[in-house]
């Protein structure tokens, strides 16, 4: 039986990954600090090969302690997204560079690293559809420190580094600063949407379907080890007006393009995803399925408990 290490496995693709990793029986342990609520994981609690460590990424000691004897460790622990990096840019350097540097140093050669990296590296690409050897041009903190723990994981050699399209769609933890899921939320909360750069184009991937790369990774390591993959959909890149639209349709919202002004965020490009699927993966959720499901969470529950919502500031 395999022993799995899931540093930041308490977030949002940590909890939507616990369970598929369990039902696989793999053995889970899961490092974290424990930002927002720490009851997320009670239902993981009764499963034998679970196990929880309460740890900061930056605490090395612990952290060494939590590696030994794991086969293989899923890298999750960081600072996500451009509002909480831009919010604490020191902060973003330590765990983001420092602690993965750490952690690389601590592994042995046999132990299998599979690092959560990001679309986001790409930053604005005008020409041309982004490969895996598409030059790299970060445009926000957050992709700069992701491009450089990327490059460090990969100097491990045992490692498979995913390049994720956005994320979207419900979890345990939900996370309203992605663009898909806050979208939804303003317009089922608000009913009004206004977007800047409409034609600025994003890929996207579900996140049940981006914790099942991870699945992918481990059972086909032999022949995925030392390389960086983009993980998503070719059928998923969307303008962000092609977005709003989907979600006027569903909800009836008010959607307002504003031409004249930027986002902060810059990321404009598409992506192809051609590499991975010939190894035989590929996702199966459609925007419009992650959509709808996310309008349900949102009319039930009410999401001021701060302990278990993301928003990225």
């Amino acid at each position: 039986m395999k022993e799995i290490l899931i540093t930041g496995g308490a977030g949002y693709i940590g909890t939507s990954l616990i369970p598929e990793l369990l039902e696989k029986n793999y053995k889970v342990t899961v490092y974290d600090s424990l930002t927002y609520a720490g009851d997320i994981l009670i239902p993981f609690f009764k499963y034998p090969n679970f196990s929880f460590i309460k740890g900061d990424i930056l605490e090395t000691q612990k952290l060494k302690s939590a590696l030994k004897g794991k086969d293989v460790i899923i890298h999750l622990a960081a600072l996500v997204g451009y509002a909480a990096c831009e919010k604490n840019h020191n902060m973003t350097q330590l765990v983001n560079c420092d602690a993965t540097d750490n952690l690389v140093k601590m592994l042995t050669p046999e132990q299998l690293l599979l690092f959560g990296s990001t679309g986001s590296n790409y930053g604005k690409v005008t020409n041309g559809i982004c490969t895996e050897e598409t030059p790299l041009n970060p445009t926000s903190l957050y992709a700069e420190t992701k491009t450089y723990a990327e490059q460090k994981t990969m100097s491990h050699g045992n490692t498979i580094a995913y390049r994720f399209a956005t994320a979207f769609g419900s979890s345990p933890r939900l996370r309203l600063d992605l663009l898909i899921n806050e979208l939804t939320y303003l317009a089922v909360t608000q009913g009004y949407i206004m977007v800047y750069q409409p034609e600025f184009m994003r890929t996207f991937i579900h996140v049940r379907d981006l914790v099942k790369s991870f699945i992918f990774g481990i059972e086909n390591s032999d022949k995925m080890a030392g390389e960086v993959y983009n993980v998503g959909s070719n059928k998923l890149n969307f303008s962000k007006r092609d977005v709003c639209e989907i979600i006027k349709e569903k909800t009836g919202c008010v959607v307002h393009y504003n031409d004249f002004d930027s986002d902060k965020d810059h990321r404009d490009y598409v992506v192809s995803y051609d590499k991975i699927n010939t190894l035989g993966f590929d996702t199966l959720l459609t925007l419009e399925e992650g959509i709808d499901e996310l309008i349900k969470v949102y009319q039930t529950l009410n999401l001021k408990d701060k302990r278990h919502v993301n928003t990225g500031a």
